[in-house]
């Protein structure tokens, strides 16, 4: 059977019933489940150095009033970090591939920080709209750039996650299938590729936990600018 190589990024199903939800319902399910004991073993104590590690990130371009957002944003930090490096397995399928699963989690976040700064100040944030200074037949161009601007950061967010994460399981698969094909006739050239392959496999790693950390600071710095 012919398979393209787009068939990863299709989200599998089992008797006509989509799995998406068990994929994303598994990273969940790798963590240490709660106990009454503050610490239980080493990897309580690896995953609670990791939370403070990473909610001390996120919260330094915030204030205090921001930090009532600490539990959400270290939680989608969790759950995208988890799920895109156990998209680097093998027959694997990696939800954040999707463009619609992206959007639906940075659309309403986004919105959220929106609402959050017109209800709170909604004269600055109104004044976001139009610098300080801007001649006046420039107004009208102006505010209408910066609206756009600001209507398609959701948009952003979901197509850089999901471009970055989806060109690199391209080109894993890409030379995966170069060093099968080439084994038996150039082994030398397949060697050669195969350490590529392995390169790569190491670089996407360092991409998904950097594109999970993109994602979720510039969820914090559109925070910041409305509160």
């Amino acid at each position: 059977m012919n398979l393209s190589f787009f068939d990863q990024f299709s989200s599998p199903s089992l008797l006509g019933i989509p799995l998406i939800l068990i994929a994303v319902l598994l990273p969940a399910l790798l963590l240490p489940s709660p106990s009454n004991r503050w610490v239980t073993g080493r990897l309580s104590v690896l995953q609670l150095w990791l939370i403070n590690l990473i909610t001390k990130q996120l919260m330094i371009p915030l204030d205090k009033k921001g930090h009532k957002w600490a539990l959400i944003l270290t939680s989608l930090m969790l759950f995208l970090l988890l799920t895109n490096l156990l998209g680097l397995l093998p027959y694997t399928f990696t939800p954040t591939t999707q463009l619609s699963m992206n959007l639906a989690l940075a659309f309403p976040l986004w919105l959220a920080t929106l609402l959050t700064g017109l209800r709170n100040q909604p004269s600055v944030s109104l004044g976001h709209l139009l610098p300080e200074g801007t001649p006046t037949p420039l107004i009208p161009a102006l505010i209408l750039i910066e609206t756009t601007s600001l209507l398609i950061r959701p948009l952003a967010l979901g197509v850089r996650l999901t471009a970055n994460l989806t060109a690199g399981h391209l080109l894993i698969q890409l030379i995966s299938t170069a060093t099968t094909v080439l084994f038996s006739t150039m082994p030398a050239i397949s060697f050669l590729t195969l350490i590529i392959l392995f390169l790569l496999t190491i670089l996407e790693v360092a991409v998904a936990m950097i594109q999970a950390y993109v994602f979720v600071l510039l969820l914090s710095l559109y925070l910041q600018e409305n509160i």
